[in-house]
């Protein structure tokens, strides 16, 4: 059977996410992100298209490298204003059967004990279908909004994060035994106190100890996605994630990225063929390659480069206001997300030397990601064409126009997918674990280092 391809779509509570600009476009809806109307009807038309899950990304705090300031992120609503992602995943939970949602939830700013009650509630509003992107932060603003001098640097944020996870997987996976509840309305016992235990962590970062607040949600753990591409991003995600999400311009610098995820998963003691792995990318297409070109330079009348500087900026720490605009661009540390930068520099393509005019050129529609354009059928090569040349599993689908990139891609390209066989007709019942490893698989694998925590059945 051929490798299934996998999809997400990926977005924001906002106005601009990976496309600065094309907000402007007539038929562009995301202004409308502040209503529950927006998000019920994107959700109906990723449910129709078989769409894995939504995944939407969130930041706490403004971009505010680019000229210093947040001006320009301001002005042109660069992922500001930004509304909680949370707050919309239960409604359209209750709109749709099977689609599920990954979220992203900085670890940095909330101690992990509400956090579990949070996303253990999530799984049960969700029946089973929601996931956490595990993401430790990267802007230096929202240290500062939380009251904290300077943000930690990279390598102490995922000291952060391991420490995290060693109060939350208990929480999740131990403090509650299976059979704990009883639900026993004559015996007038809801719970064995037995079966419930308190759970202390004394960790270099975190304190605490208690139980957990919820009883056992359909997954216990939500199913574990992970954006990290630094060299500590990708062993932190080849020890704890389930999916990963990858960024890059080509099918190289993917490519390499993937196999490096997969073999530090098999060292670290995990069947690297679980972990599956989503590149971003932004799909126009049309019922024509002819129009899906007119499409493409529709949208580039609507594209603001500036605004896409912004965004860069705060990926990488950089302010592009201060280099040449035609000279490439040098490597640079910073304490921001390392891989933004590294994709255009030291990992970019043989040859290939990056300006920040290429680069405010590249991600002003899609980001950091690779545009693919084309008819249904075209896209349809590029996407499998892009699985067999890098090992990806599927992709995370940012939009141009939104809903119109995810509308376009449901009805147009994804039938050529089923067509093929390399795309499910229905989704798989169960938990959103179960739609992607299978049914019976609602929990995390034995070899996961949460499992650990669990009690053993006698």
């Amino acid at each position: 059977m051929p490798k299934q391809i996998r999809l997400n779509a990926f977005d924001m509570n906002c106005i601009v996410h990976q496309s600065p600009g094309l907000w402007t476009h007539p038929r562009d809806k995301a202004d409308r992100y502040n209503t529950f109307d927006y998000w019920l009807e994107l959700a109906a038309i990723l449910e129709r298209g078989k769409f894995d899950a939504l995944f939407l990304a969130d930041v706490l705090g403004i971009y505010d490298v680019y000229r210093g300031g947040p001006q320009t992120a301001l002005e042109r609503a660069v992922q500001v204003p930004v509304n909680d992602p949370l707050m919309v995943i239960p409604a359209m939970a209750s709109a749709t059967r099977h689609l599920g949602f990954g979220v992203t939830c900085a670890l940095s700013y909330e101690h992990p004990y509400p956090f579990a009650r949070r996303m253990s509630t999530l799984d049960h509003l969700t029946n089973g279908r929601i996931g956490w992107n595990i993401v430790t932060g990267y802007l230096e603003s929202a240290a500062r909004g939380m009251g904290m001098a300077a943000m930690e640097d990279h390598d102490t944020r995922y000291d952060i994060a391991e420490d995290y996870l060693k109060v939350v997987y208990p929480l999740w996976e131990g403090s509650w035994e299976d059979g704990a509840v009883l639900r026993d309305r004559a015996g007038r016992r809801f719970a064995d106190p037995a079966r419930i235990h308190r759970v202390t962590h004394e960790g270099p970062y975190f304190r605490s100890s208690a139980i957990h607040l919820c009883e056992p949600s359909p997954q216990r753990t939500p199913v574990l996605y992970q954006a990290g591409a630094s060299s500590r991003g990708r062993q932190f995600a080849a020890e704890h994630a389930e999916c990963v999400f990858i960024n890059g311009p080509s099918p190289r610098v993917i490519g390499g990225i993937v196999v490096d995820i997969r073999h530090r998963a098999q060292a670290a003691g995990r069947d690297p063929a679980e972990v599956l792995i989503f590149t971003m990318m932004t799909v126009i297409t049309g019922r024509t390659t002819a129009e899906a070109r007119d499409k493409l330079a529709d949208y580039r009348r609507h594209v603001d480069e500036e605004a896409a500087l912004t965004l860069m900026s705060g990926w990488s720490g950089v302010d592009f206001s201060r280099l040449d605009p035609d000279k490439p661009v040098p490597p640079a540390h910073t304490d921001a997300m390392i891989s933004a930068l590294e994709s255009f520099t030291t990992n970019a393509d043989p040859g290939r030397v990056w300006t920040p005019r290429d680069i405010a050129r590249h991600a002003a529609i899609g980001g950091r990601g690779p545009v693919v354009v084309g008819s249904g059928t075209e896209v349809a090569d590029a996407l499998q064409d892009w699985v067999a040349t890098t090992d990806v599993d599927g992709f995370n689908l940012a939009y141009a126009v939104t809903p119109e990139t995810f509308a376009d891609i449901a009805d147009l390209v994804v039938p050529v997918l089923q067509e093929r066989g390399v795309f499910k007709r229905d989704y798989a019942p169960g938990t959103l674990r179960e739609k992607l490893y299978g049914h019976g698989r609602a929990r995390l694998r034995e070899d996961h280092p949460a499992a650990r925590y669990r009690y053993a059945q006698g």
